[in-house]
């Protein structure tokens, strides 16, 4: 019996498949990243050829772990990784970014008028400061699992969890937390993604 190799999904398709409401929306805000993202700093010089891959592309995974309806806090924002393209990818959900850095806060608030979304918020500051609770807390390179448990445990409510984006340090940074659970996601046309959740 032969076995059918899978077609690579070309970026066309990627885009169809995971923003299929917010193409246009999408491809705006990967042009906003690869002109003032990059002019203002917060994203690398290099990236803008890889953007799709290494930055959108790479969002797409943790969004597929949170279930209808959720708030979500997204801490440490930056350009907008991974809460804008989160709530891109799902309409459903109502994302607060939140992000200390006032030049960012200026960049996030400027692409959420250009991408005219409106299930999301931006908030300045840091995420030990924040009152409010949300179901799930999104982090992707903001600090290792130990520190981002501490300083997210109060925003979170009973029932919801931490999802953190982690590479190959996963397994490693899962042992430094009780309960926390390493999982692989796998979806059609993307790389297998590890992401640290821990439940509360």
């Amino acid at each position: 019996m032969e076995v059918s190799r899978e077609t690579p999904l070309s970026q066309e398709e990627l885009i169809e498949r995971y923003f299929p409401t917010r193409q246009n929306e999408i491809k705006k805000y990967a042009e906003f990243l690869v002109g003032p993202g990059i002019e203002r700093g917060l994203i690398g010089p290099r990236e803008g050829e890889r953007i799709w891959e290494r930055h959108i592309f790479n969002c797409i995974p943790v969004s597929s772990l949170i279930p209808e309806g959720s708030l979500l806090f997204d801490i440490g924002s930056g350009a907008g990784l991974p809460g804008l393209v989160i709530a891109l990818a799902r309409p459903d959900l109502k994302i607060t970014l939140i992000e200390p850095l006032q030049r960012r806060v200026d960049f996030l608030e400027e692409a959420v008028a250009l991408l005219g979304i409106e299930n999301v918020a931006v908030i300045r500051g840091k995420s030990e400061n924040v009152k409010k609770s949300a179901n799930y807390v999104t982090a992707r390179a903001v600090a290792p699992l130990e520190k981002l448990k501490k300083i997210t445990s109060h925003m979170i409510k009973p029932g919801g969890a931490l999802l953190a984006m982690k590479g190959e340090s996963a397994a490693e940074e899962a042992k430094t937390v009780p309960n926390a659970e390493v999982i692989e996601v796998n979806l059609p046309g993307l790389e297998l993604a590890r992401i640290v959740k821990v439940a509360k």
